[in-house]
């Protein structure tokens, strides 16, 4: 049986410990030394940086979040024994856990640790697909002979260096596909390391939650428990055709995952899909004025976003919620895309009128999707749109100005509001 030490990092014969450094962290498995796609997930990262930066609070539960009306970004293992949750409201969670460190985010900090580590996995391969600051999928095939190890060993090896270098910990799934090797990353967390083999998949999948299929959220789940799937073992009792019928190109995706099966290769550049920002209120705000300023600033911030990366959108999307926590989205599809501030502020604000009789709203966003090249938008070709094309010159003319003497040089009256 392939086994390694995942603290010694060598090859040994399989035995309860190590026999250099009679360490009980040995990973065993048929196919061990065969797999070679493998996802590593950074353990609860922003608190885990915290705790590093600040030793006082290393044995207690942080919140990583802050103000009355805010929401948890993220919280260690400690806060999660007693149910705090990515996305619960702030003060929810400081009546589950009313000891708590609550510590603001510093996204500049977390960005340049992720650096670090992403530093770390280029030594293992090229071909690396990050999904957020703290995780990616790493292809590791062919590294075998570069490295003078198997797969599995060199991800141990990252796992080690992140912690004795970057002071970071994580987890791995090692598998033979993306699917697996994400859902493997999550079976053995903090500072786990597990392997899904090819071997006897369909019966090692079975008895899961369907939860666990991406895509599969909570309204997926309430759809599929009504048609009395709630195992992989259901849907891979269910004909091909049946689910395809039934759940369309959905059906056919839980069909080929329930098995194992995901054919999609590690992308090095995944493209952008969307830009957005959202900001959520101290207090909840029904006055329109008030939210109509709130949407001008957002809408500027996805406009100097989308001008930086030379992207334009062919969709306008509105998102509020609600002070019941109810998310209400509205999206509009231009003719031709787009990247000017007052075309996005125009398309929001008729949208917030379309449903500001939901207010009061806790939080308000504001974003551009199915984006295209810069170099296709705003062309403004409708005898109809001279307006709109004066205001998108005037934008241009501004933003040279910004460039050259700073983003305060000018400020539209209504950013004030």
């Amino acid at each position: 049986m392939p086994t390694i030490c995942r603290d010694c990092l060598i090859k040994i014969e399989p035995a309860r410990r190590c026999p250099k450094c009679h360490g009980p962290r040995l990973l065993s498995h048929p196919e061990l030394f065969d797999l070679t796609t493998a996802h590593m997930d950074c353990d609860a990262f922003y608190a885990s940086v915290e705790k590093r930066d600040n030793p006082d609070i290393r044995d207690k539960p942080v919140i990583i979040g802050g103000g009355k009306r805010g929401v948890v970004s993220t919280c260690c293992y400690i806060a999660r024994i007693h149910g705090v949750r990515s996305a619960m409201p702030m003060f929810q969670a400081m009546k589950l856990c009313p000891e708590a460190v609550v510590v603001r985010g510093r996204m500049d900090v977390y960005a340049s640790v992720s650096r670090d580590i992403r530093e770390l996995m280029n030594a293992l391969s090229p071909a690396i697909e990050p999904l957020s600051l703290d995780e990616a999928f790493i292809d590791l095939k062919g590294t075998e002979k570069l490295h003078g190890e198997p797969p599995a060993l060199s991800m141990a090896r990252l796992l080690k260096r992140m912690e004795d270098e970057i002071g970071i910990s994580g987890s791995v799934g090692l598998s033979y596909n993306k699917f697996l090797a994400k859902l493997a990353s999550d079976l053995d967390k903090p500072r786990g390391f597990s392997v899904v083999g090819e071997q006897g998949i369909v019966e090692f999948l079975a008895p899961k939650p369907v939860k666990l299929i991406w895509g599969v959220g909570k309204v997926m789940q309430e759809t599929l428990a009504k048609d009395g799937i709630r195992t992989f073992a259901d849907l891979q009792r269910r004909d091909r055709a049946d689910l395809s019928d039934k759940y369309q190109n959905m059906g056919d995706h839980l069909w080929h995952l329930c098995r194992g099966l995901d054919h999609r290769n590690i992308t090095t550049r995944a493209p952008v899909k969307s830009i957005s920002k959202e900001t959520t209120f101290n207090d909840d705000i029904s006055d329109i004025e008030k939210l109509d300023g709130y949407v001008w600033r957002l809408a500027e911030q996805v406009s100097d976003n989308a001008k930086s990366k030379g992207h334009a959108g062919h969709v306008v999307t509105l998102k509020v919620k609600t002070s019941k926590f109810k998310s209400i989205t509205r999206r509009i599809t231009l003719r031709e895309p787009t990247q000017i501030t007052e075309r996005i502020y125009e398309h929001a604000r008729r949208m917030l009128n379309d449903v500001i009789q939901h207010a009061p709203f806790r939080l308000i966003g504001v974003g551009i999707s199915n984006l295209d090249s810069a170099e296709n938008a705003d062309q403004f070709n409708d005898l109809l749109e001279a307006e709109t094309a004066k205001k998108a010159a005037a934008e241009r003319a501004t933003d040279a100005i910004k460039s050259k003497f700073g983003k305060d040089a000018i400020k539209k009256g209504r950013s004030l509001r």
